[in-house]
């Protein structure tokens, strides 16, 4: 192992001799800090070969699940891809939809628990769902469906997606508007555009917001949602963040709060992709104002906090992955008005971002022969 010293951050950072010599395969990446200077990562790309990847989680022996659309979940681990986990579900793979978001349960070390979203398919339509599952060598068994989302639609696209676990192990997964069914985001009979929270064992908890009455769906956690694919809960913030597509612009990063409406589509900075005028208001009472709104759209997609280890001055920043701009933002909570800029020379549509237990940043490609890369913190450069 090995020291090095980042003038301007917390002192001495620890990194692994690997991390601080740069491999034959791999690039720089600089991010220019105002009136700092900057920090420079080695980007290396682990593999490639990954058709259409969507989400990831690291298990706790340093393994990286990974999710393929067409309904693949695989391990990369010590320089090699697995073979397909059996046990998958079946999934509806169309469009948008396909085998979406994996996360590891805080307890993994004693149940060997994952959680995968996924699009469904039936007669009545489509929607997403949420299975936990026990994983052994390479293989789930004893699936079980916590939870889906009604109504059924028939529309192929708009299903969130993305999961996550609370310190107090409830589960919350982000639904999607479905599109075409755009005013079911402020309906509470209705779990289309929402925030859901439940148990690991798919019940209902009693702190949920709306637990108890009759006309509300029990399992909402906060609603006025289009399209959240990003969430990702702050252990130092206490706060759960949540990231969703707006149309022709105004895409938000939120600070999920139970209860809150956040606004689609009666509040929202963007504009249907034929130009019309979706509401007149960009904020109204009772609703909730964004963090930070991109118009025009970055298409965000994935979304992680860093913290390092060893601590840096980057800790509390978002990472948010572009799928437009086709790039990683980065975004300081604390100063949300402009994002710093990481991967806009890599050319890639940007899918999901993980941040690993050593602080290094994995990151998904959105294509076709889609790439795991990953970045390690290697040195900070004063500016002059």
């Amino acid at each position: 192992m090995k020291w090095i010293k980042l003038v301007g951050l917390v002192g001495w950072l620890w990194v692994s001799a690997a991390s601080a010599e740069v491999p034959s395969s791999s690039v720089q990446a600089t991010l220019q800090i105002p009136e700092r200077g900057e920090l420079v990562f080695q980007v290396v790309q682990l593999t490639d070969g990954l058709e259409f990847p969507w989400g990831m989680d690291e298990l706790p022996n340093g393994g990286i699940l990974i999710t393929e659309k067409p309904g693949r979940l695989r391990i990369w681990q010590e320089n090699s891809l697995s073979a397909p986990i059996e046990g998958v579900p079946e999934v509806y793979f169309r469009s948008q939809g396909g085998l979406l978001d994996v996360l590891v349960d805080q307890s993994f070390a004693t149940n060997q628990r994952i959680y995968l979203t996924y699009a469904h398919s039936e007669a009545l339509g489509n929607t997403t769902r949420l299975l936990a599952a026990r994983l052994t060598e390479l293989a789930l068994v004893e699936p079980q469906v916590l939870f889906e989302v009604a109504p059924y639609k028939d529309t192929p696209v708009h299903y969130g997606g993305r999961v996550a676990q609370l310190p107090d192990a409830t589960l919350v997964l982000t639904t999607g508007d479905g599109f075409d069914y755009r005013e079911q985001a402020q309906r509470l009979d209705s779990l289309l555009g929402k925030t859901v929270r439940i148990t690991p064992a798919g019940r209902i908890p009693q702190d949920n917001p709306w637990f108890g009455q009759p006309t509300v769906k029990p399992e909402i956690w906060s609603y006025g949602h289009r399209n959240p694919q990003g969430l990702a809960f702050d252990p130092r913030r206490q706060v759960l963040w949540q990231h969703e597509h707006g149309p022709k612009g105004g895409d938000e990063i939120n600070a999920i709060v139970a209860g809150k409406n956040y606004g689609w589509p009666v509040a929202t900075y963007g504009k249907d992709y034929s130009g019309a005028i979706i509401s007149p208001y960009q904020t109204y009472p009772g609703t909730e104002e964004p963090l930070k709104q991109w118009t025009p759209s970055i298409a965000p997609s994935g979304l992680a906090v860093y913290y390092h280890p060893k601590g840096s001055w980057l800790d509390g920043y978002l990472l948010v992955g572009s799928l437009v701009e086709r790039d990683l933002k980065l975004v300081d909570p604390d100063n949300p008005t402009h994002s710093l800029s990481l991967l806009a020379n890599w050319n890639a549509r940007i899918r999901d971002v993980l941040v690993t237990a050593s602080g290094d940043i994995m990151v998904l490609t959105d294509e076709q022969n889609g790439r795991l890369l990953q970045l390690q913190l290697v040195e900070q450069r004063r500016s002059n």
